[in-house]
């Protein structure tokens, strides 16, 4: 405070910004000026295609993967980087604990041949590299043509695992394919050929120092601070034909949300349904009770198909079926009740009235449409016009989750449901006496012929 106190004013002409940066960069975000930029450790592999496509560019693959590792603190408690090439099979050229400084790499990269081979099998090379080589964090892949196999399951396999993947390909490459490969779309990177790939170097290195700050686990204060009132969370999923190609991303979506979570019993607890004509539950509420259950029954989730998307028939099941005592809702108990909507169109039924019941049960939605949704309903579904989300692609979720989750950290601790009805007081009065769930059958309430779940 005394230093900045005593600045005096500089003057001078021209303002060169440019220059100033650079300088800063030089000679400020440096370890001799004690920055701390590398202090973080990486585990970093290049995946790169060696097939016959590439062999003219494949020396500008070298240099590259020489000018990345040159930003590294290689070390055996540093750094650690892999090379691995694939075309039909992949191979690994040296592993993560092969060389321990950042000259022992710099030769292998250098001595690297080119292999060869046809086709480009980028799913098995990923698949391969996630079952042989990362233990953990970040990941480069430079391909220079569209595979010839499907990328979706081991990309998301690679996601879920928490490994960054950054996806650089030359014009040749499919674009989309990059970016469902890559960690977010914005690590997807495109250079018109492989001389090209001086120009995206800097603009890698800088992603990878932003991966490792998001990758680094929490402190103990932190956790603590974390700390948050139960909450009930249901995912509602579009699984009508025309989501079949984006499922992989939206199965990823929930699972990166499920990740911030605290699962237990007593704390957070998920359900997943699944809609188009008809909504089909996948689990309810009270159905799995740890964090690893969830993930695992997440990821073997299979689409439903069906042509028509019924949003508004499946808000009014969550209504009847899924936000109930019976099914592991604590909305009577004063646990806030998140539903968490991904649509893909235009509801074919109206969502007015169901959405309305579910505000009056104090249920907080969020909703994310794609392209071919209609933002309106989306936001006359949400709890308030600001809960609903809109991306290009469903491909595109994983700019969402950041907004959602601010969103879920600022929900309300006290929260008034809707005041509850005669057979709802029954079944709590009922479940306290039992302990336990046991049965459900069917009963008359109030002498009307009204349906009601209880426990014997």
């Amino acid at each position: 405070m005394d230093a900045v106190r005593g600045l005096r004013h500089r003057g001078g002409r021209p303002l060169n910004t440019g220059a100033a940066l650079q300088y800063v960069m030089d000679n400020v975000f440096t370890n001799s000026t004690v920055s701390r930029l590398d202090t973080a450790k990486k585990d970093v592999v290049f995946l790169l295609d060696g097939s016959d496509g590439t062999r003219n560019g494949f020396s500008a693959m070298r240099d590259f993967v020489e000018r990345v590792v040159e930003k590294l603190s290689v070390g055996e408690n540093k750094d650690r980087v892999s090379v691995v090439q694939y075309s039909r099979e992949a191979e690994v050229h040296f592993s993560l604990n092969t060389h321990r400084t950042r000259e022992d790499v710099m030769d292998a990269v250098r001595g690297l041949r080119h292999r060869g081979g046809r086709p480009l099998n980028t799913g098995a090379a990923l698949q391969y590299v996630m079952d042989n080589v990362f233990t953990n964090s970040t990941g480069a892949d430079a391909s220079g043509g569209r595979s010839f196999d499907n990328v979706d399951t081991p990309a998301s396999a690679l996601k879920q695992r928490g490994i960054f993947v950054f996806a650089i390909g030359s014009r040749t490459s499919d674009s989309r394919e990059l970016q469902r490969l890559s960690f977010e779309p914005s690590y997807a990177l495109s250079v018109s050929d492989f001389s090209g790939l001086d120009t995206v170097q800097e603009q890698i290195s800088s992603l990878m120092s932003t991966a490792v700050v998001r990758s680094r686990p929490l402190t103990t204060t932190e956790t603590v601070g974390r700390q948050t009132p139960a909450r009930d969370v249901v995912f509602l999923l579009d699984a009508t034909d025309a989501t079949r190609s984006d499922f992989p991303a939206v199965q990823d979506f929930v699972q990166r949300v499920v990740e911030t979570l605290l699962v237990d019993e007593k704390k957070d607890r998920v359900s997943v349904v699944q809609y188009s004509r008809d909504p089909a539950v996948q689990f309810y509420l009270n159905t799995y009770m740890t964090k690893d259950e969830i993930l695992n029954a997440v990821r073997n989730l299979r689409h439903k198909g069906g042509r028509s998307l019924n949003t508004g028939a499946a808000l009014q099941y969550l209504r009847e079926n899924v936000f109930t005592a019976s099914s592991g809702s604590r909305r009577l108990e004063g646990v806030p009740q998140v539903l968490i909507l991904l649509s893909s169109g235009r509801s074919a039924d109206s969502v007015d009235a169901p959405a309305s019941a579910l505000k009056q049960m104090g249920i907080l939605t969020f909703a994310v449409g794609s392209r071919g949704s209609d933002s309106r309903e989306l936001q006359r579904i949400s709890h308030k016009p600001t809960s609903a989300f809109t991306v290009a692609e469903f491909t595109d979720l994983s700019s969402v989750p950041q907004q959602l989750l601010a969103s879920l950290e600022a929900l309300p601790i006290d929260v008034t449901p809707e005041t509850p009805t005669d057979s709802e007081i029954l079944y709590q009065n009922l479940l306290q006496m039992t302990g336990h769930l046991c049965v459900c059958h069917w009963i008359k309430d109030l002498g009307q012929q009204r349906a009601a779940k209880a426990i014997v």
